[in-house]
């Protein structure tokens, strides 16, 4: 049994409005509603004048009666939050708390039935027809701003007003309360076609369509502008209301999930179609053999060394690349000239300021090398008046800001992003089986992919099949991405996503390497039926192109190339294609992308100077057993 109350009404009192009071000021100070007000004073809605007598609802008296009310209850349902929940039945954190005790211990989990306090509700006894309230929509006003100021949802605002969904002119008539002439209404209908027609006219000529964003709790500025890929500058010019700061509940304009995770791409193309024989080029690698220390070492013979020192045996792999690429160069009949120094580095010291000085590398066009990230940056400080190009061939270091240094090596997060980035441009409903030991890739979603949900796990820290199914969506391909090395929590979530594939499109997605699936224990034939997928820097290649480099890599070397041989063959080469351009190096990298035999180029100036390398390839298993790169 729940006690209700119902209103008798009182005569009304009357108020005299003072010099710069507001509807809200007064509506306040005799604790009614500005409707109350202006359900007795029309013109009200038109503005107030100092001096002008207004006619004020008294306070209610109330008689109370009892009648029988069920509570409600709510199904929880998947990226539903307790914020979401408590606003959309208008109930307090502590007050749906009290009622779910189980939801301070076990957390608020899809599948669960929240039982939803009833507050009393006032039933008013006079059945008079409420007087029209219309606001008229001025500049720099939005549907949060509105509904704040009469006190009422958007959504409610949204009910009387249908033809706002997708937008709010200025000048537009609202209807806040009671029943609109149909006159009205068509006036409405026609501005919010023209509103519809401004927007998808804006959203063609930017290539971005946007929706409606409810701001969260703790969410600020700073990092809406971070979630969805925007300056902050430009998020307050999509939304000017944020000029008087973020608060929660507004409703804003953000760029859809598929927009705001892409950037402008560049175009590949293939650069030997635009040669230009002007003027020789000067390329330079800096390798470190370090042939002094190999000398000076009377213990280790050289062929013991090759057979123990890995850095030695990466070098000189990269150097019978290098040296391919130079003789394909002279095949072509490009105008470069190469010059070859040994570094003789170590991880903290090199001897490249000497080869610089000694050897007028200051009128070089590029340097390649060295390949630690601190020795590189060393040659592009040096040579940063003369914004000489280095490459830094196999450093996975961000590296520091010289304006003149290019990574080649994509940075952990482009790699990742590149993921994301490929499965939201394919409108996809992503998903994420993480676990609690892989603590950065958790702290990468949370910051950088917000809006991706966890599939949650249970009390024995198994995963829950019943969390994923919940988060499947029908018509859509959905992406499970997968972060473990525990053996079984890969089997159930593959066995989760395998029993529901007579329903719905499933894709398994890893972020790095996972050497638990290489086990015997994990069946491959199950990872090519959910079309495993990966990003990866490099791509099993079997074109024409990649079979004769392979042939010629073998028939110089007596061995077929290994990784870092055929990277040494990427990078020297596309930086001698580069050269021999119409246009500067700099300006090639700004234009176009590049394929080589297994590595992308595709560089991209950072904010802080440089260059980076998004160059990566997604990958996947396909049902044939075969390895693909994705289209």
């Amino acid at each position: 049994m729940f006690t209700n109350t119902v209103f008798a009404q009182e005569k009304p009192i009357t108020h005299k409005v003072e010099k710069g009071e507001t509807i809200i000021q007064i509506a306040m100070k005799y604790k009614v509603t500005p409707f109350d007000i202006y359900q007795l004073n029309p013109d009200a809605q038109n503005g107030l004048k100092p001096n002008v007598v207004l006619l004020i609802p008294s306070k209610i008296s109330s008689i109370p009666i009892k009648t029988n009310v069920q509570p409600a209850t709510h199904l929880v349902t998947p990226k539903e939050t307790l914020y979401g929940i408590e606003k959309k039945y208008g109930v307090s954190d502590e007050d749906l708390k009290t009622a779910n005790p189980f939801i301070e211990k076990e957390g608020l989990q899809i599948g669960q039935t929240l039982v939803i306090p009833v507050k009393e509700k006032a039933i008013n006894t006079d059945v008079t027809q409420d007087k029209v309230i219309y606001h008229d929509v001025l500049p720099k006003e939005t549907k949060y701003s509105i509904s704040r100021k009469y006190g009422i949802t958007i959504a409610e605002l949204e009910k009387r007003n249908p033809e706002i969904a997708n937008g709010l002119p200025i000048g537009y008539r609202l209807v806040i309360k009671g029943n609109a002439p149909k006159t009205i209404k068509a006036v409405t209908q026609v501005e919010s076609k023209k509103e519809d027609a401004i927007q998808k006219l804006m959203e063609v000529s930017t290539g971005v369509t946007y929706i409606a964003y409810e701001v969260q709790p703790k969410e600020t500025l700073y990092s809406l502008s971070k979630t969805f890929g925007m300056s902050q500058e430009g998020f307050i010019a999509l939304n000017p209301e944020l000029n008087n700061g973020v608060e929660i509940g507004m409703v804003l304009k953000v760029p859809s999930q598929a927009s705001y995770s892409q950037e402008d791409r560049k175009e590949y193309t293939a650069l030997s179609k635009k040669i230009s024989f002007g003027n020789r080029k000067k390329m330079v690698l800096l390798l470190p053999f370090n042939i002094a220390r190999l000398e000076a070492d009377t213990i280790n013979p050289t062929a013991i060394r090759l057979t123990k020192d890995k850095f030695l045996n990466m070098t000189l792999d990269f150097y019978a690349g290098a040296l391919m690429a130079i003789d394909s160069a002279k095949v072509l009949g490009l105008p470069i000239d190469v010059e070859i120094y040994d570094s003789e580095e170590t991880k903290n010291s090199s001897n490249v300021a000497a080869i610089i000085k000694a050897n007028n590398l200051e009128t070089a066009n590029a340097i390649i090398g060295p390949f630690y990230q601190s020795n590189a940056e060393t040659v592009a400080q040096l040579l940063k008046e003369q914004n000489i190009p280095v490459i830094s061939p196999l450093s996975k270091d961000v590296g520091n800001p010289f304006n003149n240094l290019y990574q080649t090596i994509p940075a952990t997060e482009v790699i990742k992003k590149a993921m994301f980035d490929y499965m939201r441009a394919r409108n996809g409903n992503i998903m994420a089986v993480v676990d609690k030991k892989k603590e950065s890739i958790v702290r990468y979603i949370k910051e950088y992919q917000k809006d991706i949900p966890f599939v949650t796990f249970k009390e024995n820290g198994n995963v829950s099949a019943e969390s994923l199914k919940a988060m499947l969506v029908k018509g859509r391909m959905n992406y499970v991405v997968m972060e473990t090395g525990n053996t079984y929590m890969i089997k159930t979530t593959i066995e989760a996503m395998l029993s529901s594939m007579s329903e719905y499109q499933l894709q398994l997605v890893i972020l790095e390497p996972n050497e638990t699936l290489d086990t015997d224990e994990i069946k491959f034939l199950n990872l090519t039926k959910l079309k495993l997928m990966y990003p990866s820097v490099t791509r099993d290649n079997d074109s024409s192109e990649a079979l004769i480099f392979e042939k010629e890599f073998r028939k110089v070397n007596n061995i077929y190339p290994s990784d870092f041989a055929t990277r040494g063959f990427d990078v020297t080469f596309d930086t001698m294609m580069r050269l021999v351009q119409d246009k500067n190096f700099e300006e090639t990298v700004n234009s176009a992308a590049t394929k080589q035999v297994e590595n992308k180029f595709e560089y991209y100036k950072k904010a802080n100077g440089g260059y980076t390398n998004k160059g990566v390839f997604i990958m996947y298993y396909d049902t044939d057993l075969t390895l693909k790169e994705a289209q």
